[in-house]
């Protein structure tokens, strides 16, 4: 008997006769149709025979089996997002029936291939440009793949200022790209993207020429992007200077982790004087000591205003979760992991997430709880010194884009394994050219799982793209096996066996290169910095030796970055580089 699999596939369709024209089609015997359906053996072969199945051309057997399984998603009440998207593409296939239908009719070769029409067409386009046609296709994809919480952000697009505190990973970059892109198309108005870096404003960019390209096959060139209808797109970091002399709709993307939010939002802010433009603001919370949380709060409109005019809004999550419009005339919004699941996010495990993480860390990180960073050791105030917009300040040596990005410049890597439930932590740093000059960390990874092979082979690929000279790893439980390995291929690694006292070693190195001024990254790197901002100083059980944690349990997480960059500091010793003394402390190792 075969496999009664396809019948459940077929459940939505009611005609028996059509249930077994595509088993036969599936293979299937007619006494094996003839029980799976409930027929009698004569009557499937009379309709066998009659339809002739056999002669049916195999395209023609596709395209029937793609309108069945269009209309069965078209009459679903409730549709998925899954759904919609299977929906997309299978009216996707839909169209390119019609073109072979319309080929067997007469038709050109263009008619079978697009593109050959297509290149044609676009040597005549303008640059940049969207149609009647394209423009409803984008706006068509837009409204089709939002979650209802990115609606409520859709629905709240006319009003003047947004601001959106939100979880980790719920597509708020992804999302405002897109609806940026379509309000310039629609209106021609000009968008304005800033974020930390530039480097991280740019990720904007790659889901809007990502967005064009999927929803119409339009190609979006340029920096910035002028669209034919005049409209501007262009991305910034959090550079006062970069951001002046811009009008338009602007998107400030986590604007609670940028040095010096007060003065950069006053020219910002400028680029949208104008009542015709709109100003959006959102980010994962970092702390309440940051400039940005006054202006969350309302505090900062109350500074300028005598008391009788001053305001009291309430920013718990049970009043902003829906969004809301507050008497400072801007609208706000909470969205937690929690919220974004409600609204028909099914990217998420939560309970996997509740394991991977401390309860801290989820509070934080996906529960838009604030971090008390008072008793860090690396509190953000002391971080943002080391925040810089990579993508200016280092242009000259380092090209992230290109094959060998650090070219033969040494770097070091620093490692730390996964403990129970989270992630591992990598971390390449380009060490100072000069003695006591600068480090800069040129990339940092995250690994999850408990494959110590394919982390060992993710430092290896390091290995061929930079030119390695130094790799310290913690060989605690998964590390063991990692060091394992990667000694393999890097023999003069360095391994670390932690105690009270080797913390201690790693803090202090990293605590004095950062009181110098000695390290910088990424300042869109805020997962790094939270990592960093996670440790903490505390007992060890027997209450005699002072030590380091990332969170009041040691188990519940370990902030895998922090300690990476740690590790690969620790090649310097203490007291700096010089001419006398140039190699790690060996007795850590």
């Amino acid at each position: 008997m075969n496999d009664l699999s396809p019948i459940a596939n077929l459940s939505l369709v009611l005609d028996n006769r059509l249930k077994a024209k595509f088993l036969y089609w599936l293979g299937w015997k007619v006494v094996d149709i003839a029980e799976a359906t409930g027929e009698k053996e004569r009557t499937v072969s009379a309709w066998k025979a009659r339809e002739k199945w056999e002669e049916e051309k195999p395209e023609n057997r596709i395209e029937e089996a793609l309108v069945i399984k269009i209309t069965t998603l078209i009459l679903k009440n409730k549709k998925t997002s899954g759904d919609i998207k299977e929906l997309d593409l299978l009216m996707r296939q839909y169209e390119r029936f019609a073109r072979i239908e319309k080929y067997r009719e007469g038709g050109s070769e263009s008619d079978l291939n697009p593109n050959l029409q297509q290149r044609h067409i676009k040597k005549k386009q303008k640059s940049n440009h969207f149609d009647e046609e394209q423009t409803e296709q984008l706006i068509s994809l837009f409204e089709a793949e939002m979650f209802d919480y990115q609606r409520t952000w859709y629905r709240a697009g006319d009003q003047r200022t947004r601001v959106i505190l939100k979880s980790r990973q719920i597509g708020a970059t992804w999302y405002f790209a897109r609806e940026a892109l379509v309000d310039a198309v629609q209106t021609g108005r000009n968008q304005i993207f800033l974020s930390a870096s530039k480097a991280q404003a740019h990720i904007f960019k790659g889901y809007i020429q990502a967005f064009a390209g999927e929803a119409c096959d339009v190609e979006l060139t340029g920096d910035p992007i002028i669209l034919s209808n005049g409209a501007s797109l262009t991305f910034l970091g959090t550079n006062a200077k970069t951001a002046q002399g811009h009008h338009g709709n602007f998107y400030f993307d986590e604007f609670f982790w940028t040095h010096g939010f007060n003065d950069l939002n006053k020219v910002a802010s400028a680029m949208a004087l104008h009542k015709k433009w709109r100003k959006t603001y959102f980010s994962t919370p970092s702390t309440m000591a940051h400039q940005a949380y006054e202006f969350w709060t309302g505090e900062r409109y109350n500074k300028r205003r005598p008391k009788d005019q001053q305001i009291k809004l309430d920013i718990s999550h049970d009043a902003l979760k829906n969004g809301k419009y507050c008497s400072d005339k801007m609208w706000r919004q909470i969205v937690t992991i929690l919220d974004a699941e409600n609204g028909g996010c099914d990217l998420f495990d939560i309970e996997e997430l509740k394991f991977e993480y401390s309860a801290e860390e989820f509070e934080n990180l996906l529960m838009c709880g604030f971090i008390d960073d008072g008793a860090s050791v690396f509190p953000l105030e002391m971080l943002q010194r080391c925040m810089v917009d990579s993508w200016e300040k280092w242009s000259n040596d380092f090209k992230p884009f290109h094959q060998r990005p650090f070219g033969n410049k040494p770097v070091w890597i620093g490692y730390d394994p996964a403990l129970s439930g989270d992630s591992a932590g990598i971390v390449v740093v380009a060490p100072p050219d000069q003695p006591n000059g600068k480090f800069r960390v040129l990339e940092r990874h995250q690994l999850k799982g408990d494959n110590f092979s394919e982390q060992a082979e993710f430092i290896q690929q390091l290995t061929r793209t930079y030119n390695v000279t130094y790799i310290g790893i913690d060989n605690t439980g998964m590390g063991t096996g990692v060091a394992q390995l990667v000694r393999q291929f890097f023999p003069l690694l360095t391994e670390y066996s932690y105690s009270p006292e080797v913390k201690a070693f790693l803090v202090m190195k990293t605590m004095d290169v950062i009181r110098k001024d000695r390290l910088e990254f990424d300042a869109g790197a805020t997962d790094l910095a939270h990592s960093m901002m996670s440790i903490k100083k505390t007992l060890t059980a027997s209450q005699k030796k002072i030590t380091y944690v990332a969170t009041r349990s040691e188990e519940t997480g370990h902030a895998d970055l922090a300690w990476g960059l740690m590790h690969a500091l620790a090649n310097e010793p203490l007291e700096g580089q010089n001419t006398n003394n140039k190699s790690t402390l060996e007795i850590y190792s």
